[in-house]
């Protein structure tokens, strides 16, 4: 075995000296062991600056953690106690003066504060490169959440905005905090890219949106963006309620009607807007150029939109805008038109032989409009309307406007009840003959045939019409609340020199 190399002589106490050495051992890296030559314990202050390096590096955001830190600092603290002891009475290697060593020392602890130093930079930058990850996550939530419909892409923006506003108030000064106002106009471009591709009923809800963001980032961070959405919310309502009321669907003609629509909308929340001052002029545009259908080839359908379209201008909040009184006269207005339009759809349906619909259109025509220029001709074509629905072959034709005839007919009423008698071919019209008082319902068609009308000591009502030869269509209708009693109709052929007589009677089930 090599021989043991011997210990240096201890000397005299030299507190100078421990204080160097404890110096010396501050800086972690055990110098003060090395000068002294203890070198297991300058090895054992090597690995536990070591450990520590290695739990400190990389640096990260949040710093190393409180226990690590005290460990080591109690580490050094008594690897300098320790050292100092040592150093007490143990002369040095190097230098040989204490002065020196204490010199060397105090410049060695520049190594530690150094140390803190470079690793706060370390840290800092560690943070801004978390901050701008965090960013960059934002940014890219919102770049995917642009191609998606708003409802499903609404989460990722709400997270995005989450995220610029925690940057902007709690890291304000940071470079990812001083990127947060240009991110916000990428932002508000992303969500109203809608309102850029003219998709405006669509734009509606991300706009609205935008409008609740003031509400959540500072102002300051906003500056213009507080209301970049407010022109284009109207835009959008105005375009997009316009598209309501030209083709409005089952869903938004129902919501017009109750609260006016986005039209509706926007007069309540823009009044005083550009777009909420195009609104009556629009309506009005709009129902007269709709109106011009009552002449065309679907009247009825557009006399369904003509009142649509009336509900929907005199259901919208005008007075907020100051233009209520003329949304109200637009609506009035309408009625003008279906007047027409009335007339002609009952019109258009006889013609396509929907006799019950003509009837019943013409009918609430003549009832709504009792001085229209139109309602005598729409009285015959009543008339005509009902005796088709029991003989369509008595709707091949419009009724015509002529009276009188050559040929006489006379029509007797043997019934209790009143009946009314609708004629119809070349001259259309109609009368009632009152009920006989002394008349009674037949049991049977047999009987009837053979005693109605024939008994000489009865007053029946009796009414004689004169028709044009050819063939005219007659409709007996028992009038009372009894509804077992229904109408009959029958084609009749008239010829020139006969005298020609109708009897009216009914039985117990049903009339003639």
């Amino acid at each position: 075995m090599p021989p043991v190399p011997p210990q240096a002589p201890r000397g005299p106490a030299d507190p100078l000296r421990a204080v160097a050495v404890g110096l010396l051992n501050l800086s972690g890296l055990g110098l003060g062991y090395l000068l002294t030559r203890r070198w297991a314990a300058f090895v054992v202050a090597l690995v536990g600056t070591g450990v520590f390096l290695a739990v400190a590096l990389p640096a990260d955001p949040d710093g190393v953690s409180g226990g690590a830190l005290v460990a080591y600092l109690v580490f050094l603290a008594l690897t300098a106690a320790h050292g100092a002891l040592r150093g007490l009475r143990t002369r040095l290697s190097f230098p040989p003066q204490t002065p020196v060593a204490l010199l060397m020392g105090l410049v060695l602890l520049a190594v530690p504060a150094g140390a803190v130093v470079y690793y706060q930079g370390a840290k800092d930058d560690a943070t801004q490169a978390m901050l701008l990850d965090r960013l960059d996550k934002a940014d890219k939530l919102v770049q995917a959440a642009k191609s998606k419909p708003f409802t499903a892409a609404k989460a990722d923006y709400s997270s995005a905005l989450g995220s610029y506003d925690d940057l902007d108030s709690k890291h304000h000064d940071s470079k990812a905090g001083k990127k947060v106002p240009d991110r916000l106009h990428t932002f508000y471009t992303a969500v109203g890219a809608p309102f850029d591709d003219k998709q405006y009923c669509d734009a509606i809800e991300p706009l609205k949106y935008l409008r609740t963001v003031p509400d959540q980032i500072d102002h300051k961070a906003l500056g213009d963006l507080t209301t970049w959405p407010d022109d284009k919310l109207a835009t959008s309502l105005y375009e997009c309620g316009m598209t309501e009321l030209t083709s409005p669907s089952a869903d938004s003609g129902s919501d017009a009607a109750s609260d006016g629509g986005k039209l509706g909308e926007l007069l309540t929340d823009f009044p005083t807007s550009p777009q909420a001052a195009k609104v009556e002029p629009a309506i009005r545009a709009n129902i007269d150029a709709t109106a011009k259908g009552v002449t065309g080839s679907d009247p009825c359908g557009t006399v369904d939109k003509l009142r649509t379209l009336g509900a929907d201008a005199t259901s919208l909040p005008g007075d907020k805008a100051g233009i209520s009184d003329a949304l109200t006269a637009d609506g009035t207005r309408v009625d003008g038109y279906v007047e027409t339009g009335m007339y002609n759809c009952g019109v258009s349906q006889y013609k396509s032989g929907s006799f019950d619909d003509a009837l019943e259109t013409i009918n609430d025509f003549t009832a709504k409009y009792p001085h229209d220029k139109n309602r005598a001709f729409a009285q015959k074509l009543a008339i005509a309307a009902e005796i088709a629905t029991k003989v369509p072959a008595a709707g091949k034709k419009l009724p015509t406007n002529a009276s009188g005839g050559s040929i006489s007919v006379t029509f007797t009423n043997d019934s209790p009840d009143a009946v009314e008698i609708l004629y119809t071919g070349k001259t259309t019209g109609s009368f009632t003959l009152k009920g006989c008082s002394g008349c009674t319902r037949y049991m049977s068609d047999s009987l009837a045939k053979s005693l109605a009308c024939k008994d000489t000591g009865k007053h029946y009502a009796k009414h004689t019409l004169h028709l044009p030869a050819g063939t005219s269509y007659i409709m007996q209708k028992p009038i009372g609340d009894d509804d077992s009693t229904t109408p009959i109709a029958n084609a009749d052929s008239f010829r020139s020199g006969y005298i020609y007589t109708e009897c009216a009677y009914v039985l117990e089930s049903y009339s003639f």
